[in-house]
């Protein structure tokens, strides 16, 4: 695939680093991983959403030469917290893709949802190796994005943890001996529960994630198998076979991360404890890797991987997911953006558990499907799906 060659690097040179959503879950792992890698990595540019006092202790650490709070009313306290430091500060939408353009070697992308597609397309624009962990890039954008990332011969590599188990064991020369890939998911918090029970489940007990320490809406993403849905259409446009050659296979362990099944009959597979900090490792050093604090794993200690298909009575959120991809256009664009809005009105209590799916579906059963051609396509049906996503939840009150 176009994007994946070696870097323009030296192998053994320091790496410049800049971190789209430092404060975050995935930007918080990064940190930790170079922490514990001195003289490895020279950090360029830390951006946040809105802990803008996270923000201010990690440039304190790491001193990058850029730091921006996403939210404009956070400025003055961001620029009093790194006052003489010789930092600079800036806040704002526009701020966050100016981080994103300045010169570095890598560009995690760790911004969570479509706010992060804009500074993530400008890492891919000017050839940065980007280490995306933001699925909605190429859910939303899947075809521009890999343009860009063709267009100026940039790196792309995934770094949520099913796409990196994938890229760890996909034979990119021989794509024609591939039958199938395997996404697997922990199942969330409700794997086994009774619908009638979920109707019922809080967002604490949605958050709640049995294995992976991830954020808020990721988390109940993970709960109602969305995010499973979503890591099957960034799936398809990262690695070359069609959309009935990727199915999902729960695995309550979270210790098989993936799985790609060649026609020799051979099924490789990339095995690890349910811990970010390994495929973050795995961008940060590629193409080679990098000792890291993470557990190791321990198969005795584990004693038995059990596996079985998703319940999609339970779970319909994977079939809205592989419609929308099926039907393409807008759909993923307008699924991702109606998912975001009913996550985040659950998550304040607006809404019950499973009212997120139905307000998903209802937002795609009253929407066309034009095939977004530039950022701007994608933002105005992003608007919409989130205008109708919220019309419908006011219908649910």
């Amino acid at each position: 695939m176009t994007g994946f060659s070696e870097t323009k690097t030296e192998r053994n040179s320091k790496r410049s680093v800049s971190i789209l959503g430092a404060t975050g879950s995935i930007g918080c792992s990064t940190l930790d991983l170079i922490r514990h890698a001195p003289g490895k990595f020279e950090i360029i540019a830390l951006t946040g959403n809105k802990n803008v006092k996270l923000l201010i202790e990690q440039a304190q650490q790491f001193l990058p030469k850029f730091a921006v709070i996403g939210d404009d009313d956070l400025y003055a306290e961001l620029k009093a917290g790194l006052s003489g430091t010789g930092i600079e500060v800036a806040a704002g939408k526009s701020a966050l893709c100016d981080a994103a353009g300045l010169s570095s070697d890598i560009v995690m992308a760790g911004i969570v949802g479509v706010a992060g597609l804009a500074p993530t397309l400008v890492a891919a624009k000017r050839g940065a190796i980007v280490a995306l962990a933001n699925k909605e890039c190429l859910v939303c954008a899947g075809t521009l994005f890999l343009d860009e990332i063709a267009r100026s011969g940039g790196t792309l590599l995934p770094v949520d943890s099913e796409h990196n188990a994938i890229f760890q064991v996909f034979n990119f020369e021989q794509v024609n001996s591939i039958d199938l890939l395997t996404l697997t998911a922990s199942g969330g918090p409700f794997r086994t529960m009774s619908i009638k029970d979920m109707a019922k489940m809080t967002p604490a007990q949605a958050v709640a994630h049995p294995n992976w320490k991830m954020g808020a809406k990721i988390s109940v993403d993970s709960a109602t198998m969305m995010n499973k849905g979503l890591e099957l259409i960034e799936a398809f446009y990262l690695f070359p076979v069609e959309e009935d050659k990727i199915e999902i296979l729960v695995h309550p362990q979270s210790v098989i991360h993936s799985m790609v099944s060649y026609k020799d009959g051979s099924m490789l597979a990339q095995l690890g404890t349910p811990d970010m900090r390994t495929p973050i490792s795995y961008a940060l050093a590629w193409p080679d890797r990098m000792t890291t604090p993470v557990q190791k794993l321990d198969l005795v200690e584990i004693g038995a991987l059990t596996f079985e298909k998703p319940d999609l009575d339970r779970f319909p959120a994977l079939i809205l997911a592989r419609d929308a991809l099926k039907s393409g256009g807008s759909l993923p664009t307008m699924l991702n953006a109606a998912n975001e809005v009913a996550v985040g009105c659950f998550l304040e209590g607006k809404i019950g558990f499973l009212d997120i799916v139905r307000v998903i579906e209802e937002v795609l059963n009253r929407t066309s499907n034009n095939a977004p051609n530039t950022l701007d396509d994608v933002s105005l049906c992003d608007l919409a799906a989130r205008k109708i996503a919220e019309e419908v939840i006011s219908s649910l009150a």
